[in-house]
């Protein structure tokens, strides 16, 4: 009789602990949706709160430099005082997509050939090394990144360049395109492993080599993940700040001289938010613009991937 009570107990303790614990799981079904609806909408907010005041500031600039000044002039002298400023957005723009375009030069040859090698060739031992290799390389800070642009890319590129100034072009593109290997190589290679084995394996039956199957089935069949890649690279690029700022100088020009001091739009508003100019001056209110200028050239990179993506993945 004893151990009847004493099963019957138990038996009561476990439906009693079974009740409590999906009265729980219920709480959290019901709390959690809510939770990630707040966190969807705060994610919403900010971003109209970011577009808006942009907007703001921006329109706020235009109504004291043209429009269509800002896009035509070639010059960007905005410290030269109020009556003899320049601010013709093409000489940022010409700095920030030859550093882009140097980065990319870069970066695309190396992190393919990183994501071909990852995914085709290296065995599951290698792959576990290389892989953390370009995880650290993606995690330094661009700060570091662009002292070492400063201090060893430069002198290194003047031994082979005489003329190269010590601010100028080439050394932040170059580094510029070293940080976004990684990112090209990893999402490369996960979209070149997401092609199915058994594609692989049809066309070595057929006799082709592991290059060809590399080259003309691999990566044909990743190519969506792979061009979208590119592009947020380029978008990266386009973005980047410290290393332009501390490598590349402050001399907006239109001319592409890669041995020359350049200034890309990033760098410039680093350089007057350091305090250059007063609050409610135009070139406080320029830094907005050209912040504008280079939100529109993002998103538009971002949405060319998504484009780009859906458009490769339909046809293959």
């Amino acid at each position: 009789m004893g151990a009847n009570n004493s099963n019957s107990s138990s038996i009561r303790q476990m439906i009693k602990d079974n009740k409590s614990k999906r009265s729980r799981n219920a709480i959290a079904e019901k709390a959690m949706p809510k939770l990630f609806v707040a966190c969807a909408i705060i994610s919403i907010l900010t971003t109209i709160g970011i577009v808006f005041t942009l907007l703001a500031e921006t329109f706020t600039f235009f109504d004291r430099i043209s429009i269509v000044e800002f896009v035509t002039n070639k010059n960007w002298f905005p410290f030269t005082g109020e009556a003899h400023a320049d601010y013709g957005i093409r000489a940022l723009i010409a700095g920030t997509l030859t550093v882009t375009a140097i980065a990319m030069l870069v970066a695309i040859p190396v992190g393919l050939s990183a994501a071909i090698y990852l995914s085709e060739y290296a065995s599951a031992k290698t792959r576990k090394i290389i892989k953390p290799i370009l995880e650290v390389l993606a995690g330094v800070p661009t700060i570091v990144y662009g002292f070492f642009a400063l201090t060893f890319v430069t002198p290194l590129l003047k031994e082979f360049i005489p003329t190269l100034k010590i601010f100028n072009a080439l050394s932040p593109g170059i580094v510029v395109g070293i940080m976004i290997i990684p990112m090209i190589a990893s999402l490369s290679e996960d979209a070149m492993n997401a092609v199915p084995n058994s594609m692989r394996e049809g066309a070595l039956a057929l006799g082709a080599t592991k290059f060809e199957v590399a080259m003309k089935v691999v990566l044909p069949a990743a190519l969506s993940g792979v061009i979208a890649s590119f592009v947020l690279g380029i978008s990266r690029a386009i973005g980047e700040t410290m290393i332009v700022t501390i490598a590349g100088g402050s001399r907006p020009t239109s001319d592409v001289d890669l041995t020359e001091s350049i200034q890309t739009m990033t760098a410039y508003i680093v350089q007057v938010s350091q305090g250059d100019a007063g609050f409610g001056t135009t070139i406080y209110y320029s830094i907005y613009a050209v912040g504008m200028t280079l939100f529109l050239f993002t998103l538009i990179m971002n949405l060319l991937a998504q484009f780009i993506s859906r458009k490769f993945r339909e046809e293959y």
